[in-house]
């Protein structure tokens, strides 16, 4: 009997550890499955984490590539400033030549009319490279008075009745380059 308790008792003690294991394994798996639940949400963090890293990147890179874009056009733009009279003036070159080649003449020359022909000539050159980069001269004069085209220097008198709030005189021509105005006339008007 003394046997038999002992065998009762050590399966008891038997089952009561079984029961521990079993319990610790079943609270090991708890772990594992509360991990396991864990690392899904901690995957998706990762993965978000990664995300806005690229998107960051991505960010930075762009706005590295506006930001010297934006050099990039302010050098252009310096430099187009810098040269944008260069073609008028490669133009200008032959007359300022030719008035050169007149101004050595002068100094020898006995015929006023030849050295009046040439003058006209340089002139004429001069006007027609200009009418060539688009610059129109404004005719005012006997044109009614327009305050978008002339500047009235003073008023008088007009010779007769069709004069009156009309151009009369023209103390400086004024201009205009491609459809705009670049200098406006200075008048006389009639009143």
């Amino acid at each position: 009997m003394v046997n038999e308790e002992l065998t009762s008792d050590d399966e008891i003690l038997e089952n009561a550890l079984n029961a521990d294991t079993a319990s610790v394994i079943s609270d090991d798996e708890k772990q594992e499955q509360d991990d396991n639940l864990a690392n899904p949400v901690e995957s998706e963090v990762e993965k978000l984490k990664a995300e806005l890293g690229e998107a960051k990147d991505k960010y930075l890179r762009i706005f590295a590539e506006f930001d010297n874009s934006k050099r990039r056009n302010a050098k252009e733009r310096l430099e187009l400033i810098k040269t944008a009279g260069l073609e008028i003036l490669q133009d200008l070159l032959p007359v300022l030549d030719d008035l050169g080649r007149a101004e050595k003449i002068i100094e020898t020359a006995t015929d006023l009319e030849n050295v009046k022909k040439g003058f006209d000539l340089i002139k004429e050159k001069l006007v027609r490279t200009l009418q060539n980069k688009g610059l129109k001269a404004m005719e005012s004069i006997g044109a009614d008075f327009d305050a978008d085209f002339h500047e009235a220097i003073t008023e008088i008198p007009a010779p007769n009745p069709e004069m009156v709030g009309k151009v009369v005189d023209e103390v400086e021509k004024g201009y205009i380059l491609n459809e705009k105005i670049i200098r406006y006339a200075k008048v006389i008007v009639g009143k």
